[in-house]
């Protein structure tokens, strides 16, 4: 009889604010283990725009039709030793372009200094996603027409907050 033993992943990053590019991770990420934890690394030296709360909330809503997806944090701490701390075996990394790949293979590499156990998977989003960021998204806010811009690069209830929190412009 063979046991089966759990495949935990942990995919990290700020997610502020999530965008159709990391909800493409979610989903893909999810499909590959038994076990997605998707955590949002808090910098205290990082100016975020939205608090932990929201966007643990946001996380949530956009990825609630997957059972097994539970969202966290956590601060102060390599990636590696969270992941670790989780009992994940796997670290889920996004590659958009090459200067991502060269950044990810180094921490990749220290990673397996800490702890040689901890795999990373590297997952390819579309090109459609490939070119959208968190600060591309926030920095598209203001100017006319913006509210139809940022429509098409996040999910709905994280453009849904984005609105409720920009009514004015």
């Amino acid at each position: 009889m063979t046991t089966h033993v759990l495949r935990r992943a942990v995919y990290a990053g700020s997610f502020d604010p999530p965008t159709n590019g990391h909800l493409w991770m979610i989903r893909e990420a999810q499909a590959l283990f038994d076990e997605l934890i998707v955590s949002i690394g808090v910098n205290p030296d990082k100016k975020s725009t939205y608090t932990v709360a929201e966007r643990q909330a946001m996380l949530e809503a956009i990825s609630s039709e997957f059972p097994n997806v539970r969202i966290t944090s956590f601060e102060n701490q390599f990636l590696v030793n969270y992941a670790h701390s989780v009992g994940a075996k796997f670290i889920v990394r996004g590659i958009r372009t090459a200067s991502d790949y060269e950044y990810e293979r180094t921490i990749r590499y220290i990673n397996s200094d800490l702890h040689p156990n901890i795999a990373t998977v590297f997952l390819m989003p579309p090109r459609e996603f490939a070119e959208v960021s968190s600060t591309m998204v926030k920095g598209m806010v203001g100017p006319d027409g913006w509210r139809d811009m940022i429509r098409r690069y996040v999910p709905v209830a994280v453009y849904d907050k984005i609105l409720q929190d920009n009514q004015s412009t």
